[in-house]
This record gives structure tokens, C-alpha cells and sequence, in this order.
């Protein structure tokens, strides 16, 4: 059974803790061909909401192109240990969030997630922080 692998890279900023808030979303193929770029506005939240939002955003994307095998790579130590398992999810603002990722990631054949130095992830930074000054815009 063929499928389409995505290679995904998310990252959520906000500035002040809460604070304006954007997300980044860089989705590749295997090769690295680029499929999609997101970065957008989500308005007042917490550094760790806009960091689930941008998963979110990735794996409905994902899904919208096809994908099969979800591939993901966050700066978000937090996040990626409480869907590892590692941590639980104590902030009752963040389980709907994590409830919603747990359903997404069980629409793809084989999902993993990995944590990554934000040096790793400069790409979907960058599209978070221009999420946040797009908000100068509208």
C-alpha cells in the first residue's frame, strides 16, 4: 500500500506569555520539496497554545494534501513529551488541544514526533513570528 510521507516542522511564538501570537508550518515531501508554508496570526494565547495550534494546523493540512505517514518535528519540549507520553498534560486549557492532536495523528497510517533545537526548526520560526506581524496587516 503506497502513501504520501510528510516531513512536518511546526512552531508556535507569542510574544508576552500571553500574548500576540502566531504559528508556523513548513510541510515537506521526503526530498524536501516544499508543499506547504503557513504562518498565521492566531491571536492572544500562551506560547504553549499556539505551539499545539501549530501542530494542529500541520496534521489537517497534512491530511488535506493527502498524507499517510506524518513525520513531525517541534522546539516544543513540552508538547512533544506529553504526546509521547513522557509528561502528562496538567494545564486543563491545553487537553482539548492535546485531545484534538491525539485525534488527528490517529487519522495518519504512522505518525512520530520529535524534538528538535529551535536551530533545527529556523524556517517554521520564522513563519511563526511573521504569523504574528501579518496581525499589523489585516
Amino acid at each position: 500500500m503506497f502513501g504520501l510521507k510528510l516531513v512536518m516542522h511546526t512552531d508556535g511564538a507569542s510574544r508576552g506569555n500571553p500574548g500576540d501570537a502566531g504559528i508556523g508550518v513548513l510541510i515537506e515531501d521526503t526530498q524536501g520539496g516544499v508543499l506547504a508554508e503557513i504562518g498565521e496570526h492566531i491571536g492572544q494565547t500562551t506560547n504553549n497554545v499556539a505551539e499545539y495550534s501549530a501542530l494542529i494546523r500541520a496534521l489537517e493540512e497534512g491530511l488535506r494534501l493527502g498524507g499517510t505517514e506524518a513525520e513531525v518535528y517541534c522546539d516544543s519540549e513540552l508538547m512533544v513529551k506529553q504526546l509521547k507520553g513522557e509528561y502528562r498534560v496538567k494545564n486543563e486549557g491545553l487537553l482539548p488541544l492535546f485531545r484534538q492532536v491525539i485525534q488527528l495523528k490517529n487519522q495518519y497510517r504512522r505518525f512520530t514526533i520529535n524534538h528538535v533545537p529551535r536551530e533545527e526548526n529556523k524556517r517554521a520560526d520564522q513563519l511563526a513570528n511573521l504569523g504574528i506581524d501579518s496581525r499589523n496587516e489585516l
